[in-house]
């Protein structure tokens, strides 16, 4: 209970600079997140047959379905943080709207648990397709040793 008293106070002394300066924060992650999923489909991709090999079909599946999801979201957090970045003016034009600015507000309060929400699964998607990598290198390098070896 505590926490959401000082966010909201932290919002209504927030200013229209620090609001413009988080909204460009968040494109410029969310935009390199969408970067970063057409690599992590081409590295999955690439990985398929050794993902088949060790029987991790099902997971290869799942984690493209994991990145296409991703992919689709920061979409339309890019979308939603765009608008929000355009409605700005509200806060800029001198015009006292207080209804209109406290609810700019609070959507950029909203905007900041749900884009922080979104870049922690990130994180744990990203996760996920290290170890699937790493473990199929780690296959691979056992493979090439008793192969080695014999």
């Amino acid at each position: 209970m505590r926490t959401t008293q000082q966010s909201t106070k932290y919002i209504e002394w927030i200013s229209a600079e620090d609001m413009h300066s988080d909204s460009l924060n968040w494109l410029s992650q969310l935009r390199f997140i969408k970067d970063e999923h057409f690599f992590f489909e081409n590295l999955i991709a690439s990985f398929s047959t050794q993902l088949k090999e060790l029987d991790i079909f099902s997971s290869d599946k799942e984690i493209i379905d994991a990145i296409t999801r991703s992919y689709r979201r920061t979409e339309q957090l890019i979308k939603i943080v765009v608008v929000h970045e355009k409605e700005l003016q509200i806060m800029l034009d001198g015009i006292d709207q207080l209804e209109d600015e406290k609810k700019y507000k609070e959507t950029h309060r909203n905007l900041t648990m749900e884009v922080a929400e979104f870049l922690k699964e990130y994180r744990i998607l990203k996760t996920q397709l290290f170890n699937i990598v790493k473990n199929i290198k780690k296959e691979e390098k056992l493979q090439f040793l008793l192969d080695r070896n014999h």
